[in-house]
């Protein structure tokens, strides 16, 4: 095994340094990457949510499909949730958004990224946390 000169630990915290910058830049690129697969995966959120109200009909919540790019001003696809019958005010609205590693995501849309519900593969997950989120916000006192 050789043996460290006087410089050479330098040169190696000085590389890692140089490594960690690159991957925080890196990192930093991913942010405008999601946004532009997010708003050019149009059809992609669409057929997530399609699964996402099928899933959540059998839980028996209501919907609204705001799928329409021209008509309304959000970029993205979106999907009210609420209550049939008591009360219309009350409810959640759902978004799928691009995740790392070229996956895709049920997002509560008022948080963003940061309002993550689950995966898109899991419809049924998404749908237990969408009804456990509006069960608590109708009756605040029972849970």
């Amino acid at each position: 095994m050789r043996e460290m000169g006087v410089g050479e630990g330098r040169r190696v915290s000085r590389e890692k340094r140089q490594m960690v910058r690159g991957l925080c830049q890196a990192v930093g690129r991913w942010r405008p990457v999601l946004r532009w697969r997010t708003r050019c995966g149009h059809d992609v959120a669409v057929r997530h949510l399609d699964l996402l109200a099928v899933a959540l009909k059998a839980r028996g919540w209501r919907y609204v499909r705001l799928y329409g790019s021209g008509e309304f001003a959000v970029p993205v696809p979106l999907l009210w949730v609420y209550a049939s019958g008591v009360t219309d005010d009350a409810g959640a609205l759902v978004s799928v958004l691009a995740t790392s590693g070229g996956a895709w995501g049920y997002h509560d849309a008022r948080w963003g990224r940061y309002g993550f519900l689950a995966p898109c593969g899991d419809a049924k997950a998404a749908a237990e946390r969408v009804d456990r989120f509006l069960k608590q916000r109708l009756f605040p006192g029972t849970w």
